[in-house]
């Protein structure tokens, strides 16, 4: 069964009847559907979805507009999973989508750059900063959104500071040779660098892969390690900070977008901004929340010594150089925006453990 198969499947069989609540505009009445693979609580860029991007666009239109909003939210992949989020929005069977483009490495490869160089800011504030540089500098990346998957990009996301959960402690980078650690895809080249065998995953199904085996570690922030309950059959956490990763983004529908009235068009994407600026202080206070809550449900917590960490830091060395040039070759500007990230996260402030070099 294809991708788009499966979600219409979902759309069809829905409680709600989402085939007749399809988006209307009526008069002044508009009903948007937005959703996300992931599900509000443990992934924290959906409940900021939620709780702000929704409230805010309905306060908005109620308060400045004639227009009366409602949205219907369907998160945790009730009609597109992690991997289907993109061409649900692009179909129009959601007209917002909100989704991590670690699920797309073919659709949205370069848009993947903060993973390519890891190590990179610890605050989920800096590195949403940094990125924000690296998009305003290089429009192709948000042209991609329109001119290839009709939509807009309204506002960037993250995934906070990521560490390493495990089942067994380790205390080197050699302890891991061998180990299956799961993760969601342009992570994975971290684990092959220090000799882990990688496994592609996503979130929904770490817990029980981790419980019957399937691998025995998973790449993951605090937030999500804690949310999933990862750390019952994985305890030992090591704050090894691969950095935060602005890899999520929210989208619009650009056909949708274009077919509302511009008050409301302008309180949309002004709002999906206002959502990107706060998504920076919600994960860097879901990182302390995570952190604090592995600590409480048991978990054990270790930081991973400076010189093992600059050991791992300098086996990715060749990581970005590679990304980038795969990334040209594909008719990108990926050294480019590569070396963007590097300088704007410099500018802010960071140091980088290991000089990496894109020539």
């Amino acid at each position: 069964m294809t991708s788009k198969a499966r979600i219409l499947g979902k759309l069809v069989g829905t409680a709600l009847g989402l085939a007749l609540l399809a988006t209307t505009a009526q008069a002044d009445r508009f009903t948007f559907r937005i959703g996300s693979g992931h599900p509000k609580g443990p992934a924290p860029y959906v409940t900021t979805m939620s709780d702000f991007f929704v409230a805010e666009v309905k306060r908005r239109a109620a308060e400045e507009t004639d227009h009366k909003v409602n949205f219907i939210e369907s998160y945790g992949g009730g009609i597109a999973g992690v991997s289907e989020t993109l061409e649900a929005v692009q179909n129009g069977l959601l007209d917002f989508g909100g989704y991590c483009v670690c699920f797309e490495p073919s659709n949205l490869y370069l848009h993947n750059f903060p993973y390519f160089e890891p190590f990179g800011p610890q605050a989920s504030s800096d590195a949403i900063t940094a990125v924000r540089v690296v998009y305003d500098k290089n429009p192709w990346l948000s042209e991609v959104f329109e001119k290839e998957f009709g939509q807009q990009m309204l506002g960037l996301g993250a995934w906070d500071n990521y560490h390493l959960g495990t089942k067994e402690e380790w205390t080197k980078v050699s302890d891991l040779k061998g180990v299956k650690i799961g993760g969601a895809g342009p992570n994975l080249p971290w684990l092959e660098y220090a000799g882990a065998v990688p496994v592609q995953s996503s979130l929904p199904e770490g817990y029980m892969a981790l419980k019957t085996g399937v691998y025995d570690g998973w790449l993951m922030t605090p937030a999500g390690y804690n949310g999933f309950k990862y750390y019952e059959p994985a305890p030992y956490y090591t704050l090894i900070g691969y950095g935060a990763m602005p890899v999520v983004v929210l989208t619009a529908n650009q056909a949708k977008m274009e077919s509302l009235p511009e008050d409301l068009r302008q309180i949309i994407t002004e709002t999906g901004m206002e959502w990107e600026r706060r998504n920076g202080k919600a994960m860097d206070d879901s990182q302390a929340a995570g952190l604090a809550a592995l600590k409480e449900n048991g978990a054990i917590i270790t930081t991973l010594p400076d010189a093992v960490r600059a050991e791992w830091a300098q086996s990715v060395a060749e990581l970005p150089r590679k990304s980038a040039q795969d990334a040209d070759s594909r008719g990108m500007p990926g050294t480019k925006v590569m070396q963007d990230f590097i300088d704007a996260a410099r500018a802010g402030g960071h140091v980088w453990p290991v000089d990496y070099d894109l020539q």
